[in-house]
């Protein structure tokens, strides 16, 4: 390549991090440069074709990774301009306030951040109104105070859901709307108006979107960001290490091979590592150095430690009543997400997945034989399937970890059992009320098309840790403002960065610290 290859930043990675980044940077006319180990999303119809994006996994990377044991497996990742948000349900929660502190659970601590959910409430906010986000603050007693509402209304529930909505508050219970980022305007009865992006339609969770009209980071962030002169993005660059000068104190060179299969070096005054926690923490450990024998940024020994992925259970209940519900990711329920009345520790959440289709049924159907009425055709099945999301917290064990083997393979040791009581009651709560809400009793159906077939360790889409701050040098990476410790120019800004997970989905969070971040580096800047 020819021309200048230094710049004010670099930015490793599109994502919900790097994305969010280089657009709070744009604004600021420094050099900002994107790398991209992908390249952008084909436009096609098969971003919409169940079959092609579930069944065959079209858009998956084709790699494998490996368990503790050796055994090889396709993990959940996708390499395109947005990252994984590209695919994510655009479900956009913020952490508890008490998610910030010290919560014991059945299996253990989960530890406190060194900030708090006031630190971050502002980002927060910032984050809502920059990818779009519909909701009602205050509908959940558990999600804290917030200084503004969400910009765009909730996203009204259709009959079905609406009816689920109202035999839950029977029982006693909150259900809220769920916050989602999507570019839809409604009328008055919920239905797009003829000028909103978004149509309503059933493609929303696990689907690429065709209309642009899901908040994903390329949408929100990446092409808005590419308008200004000052940022530029290279797609299918791969970076391989990251170099120092001699002390080991600065990123001198951003080592990165490119689609042709050529080979450059950028350099930056500062580099930003946003590639998601088990790539964010390998690139770390890949560029291993006389000053650095353990990994950049590891003289605490913790990069690729702590991992963590959310205890996730995806369920499809069958409704007496048809269920009709085009886009069905509207409703959460979060009482027993700090616990219970009959048990003391937290439990975690439930949600709505998108709308289940016979091509999606049709693929999970060699697990339910002998469980369902065989005078039950798929595309039936379909029309009566209420699809829920079980999400629980993962503790950050010190061996639950990512490392590379011998030969530069990818290896994910992970405890499966992790804290999973909590999800099991979860499952209970849910099992118990189905026929007051409707549904047919003892018939809660596994629906791990959306966890890769019954794969959990494969479920990477939330992967968070291996990249922790903290105030403390020697049991964290980053500080506070998430800069190395040992590196006076290098940040990490995806997942990898939290000390614990949580109960929600982590991309809002996030996509706030992202925020964050970029105030502190606008800042250093100037």
């Amino acid at each position: 390549m020819a021309g200048d290859q230094h710049y004010d930043v670099v930015v490793i990675g599109s994502g919900a991090g790097g994305g969010t980044l280089a657009h709070r940077l744009a604004s600021t006319g420094k050099r900002v440069l994107i790398l991209e180990r992908g390249d952008y999303l084909p436009r096609e119809r098969d971003n919409w074709d169940s079959t092609a994006v579930f069944v065959k996994g079209r858009y998956r990377a084709p790699e494998y990774w490996y368990d503790k044991d050796g055994n090889a497996f396709p993990p959940e990742v996708n390499y395109y301009v947005g990252g994984n948000t590209k695919f994510f349900g655009a479900a956009l929660f913020r952490l508890r306030p008490e998610d910030f502190g010290e919560l014991r659970h059945h299996d253990g601590i989960s530890p406190a951040w060194p900030i708090d959910h006031q630190d971050l409430e502002p980002y927060y906010t910032r984050a809502e109104q920059l990818y779009l986000v519909h909701g009602r603050h205050g509908e959940d007693p558990t999600e804290g105070p917030a200084s503004a509402q969400y910009p765009f209304p909730p996203v009204g529930h259709e009959p079905r859901i609406q009816q689920l909505s109202d035999d839950l508050e029977k029982q006693g219970l909150h259900p809220f709307h769920l916050p989602i980022g999507v570019n839809l305007t409604q009328n008055g009865h919920g239905r797009p108006t003829h000028d909103s992006v978004c149509i309503r339609c059933d493609r929303v969770d696990g689907f690429p979107c065709l209309l642009g009209a899901k908040s994903d980071a390329q949408v929100i962030c990446v092409d808005p960001a590419l308008a200004h002169d000052n940022v530029s993005l290279i797609t299918r660059a791969q970076v391989s290490r990251l170099e120092t000068d001699p002390t080991g104190r600065t990123v001198t060179g951003v080592v990165t091979e490119l689609g042709d299969g050529s080979k450059v070096t950028f350099a930056a005054d500062i580099v930003v590592v946003a590639c998601g926690a088990v790539n964010s923490a390998l690139l770390l450990l890949r560029s291993a150095s006389d000053r650095h024998p353990s990994g950049l940024a590891n003289s605490s020994g913790v990069v690729g430690r702590h991992y963590m992925r959310h205890n996730n259970m995806a369920l499809m209940a069958v409704s007496h009543e048809p269920n009709p519900t085009v886009f069905q990711k509207t409703l959460a329920l979060h009482d027993w997400y700090l616990g219970a009345d009959d048990w003391e520790f937290p439990l975690g959440g439930v949600q709505m997945l998108g709308k289940s289709d016979a091509e999606q049924i049709h693929g999970e159907a060699p697990r339910w034989a002998g469980v369902l009425a065989p005078d039950m055709p798929f595309e039936v099945l379909a029309h009566h399937a209420v699809d829920f999301w079980l999400c629980g917290e993962d503790l950050p064990h010190p061996d639950n970890r990512v490392t590379l083997d011998a030969d530069g393979n990818v290896r994910l040791t992970l405890d499966e059992k992790n804290n999973i009581a909590g999800l099991k009651r979860l499952r209970h709560k849910l099992e118990s009320m189905l026929g007051k809400l409707g549904m047919r009793e003892h018939c809660l159906l596994p629906h791990s098309i959306y966890l890769h077939k019954g794969m959990p360790i494969g479920a990477t889409a939330h992967q968070a840790g291996t990249v922790r701050f903290g105030t403390d040098p020697g049991a964290s990476a980053l500080d506070v403002d998430c800069k190395a410790h040992d590196l006076d120019n290098l940040y990490v800004v995806d997942t990898s960065f939290f000390p614990s997970i949580g109960a929600v989905n982590p991309s809002l969070t996030a996509i706030a610290n992202a925020l964050r971040v970029g105030d502190h580096l606008a800042e250093r800047l100037r």
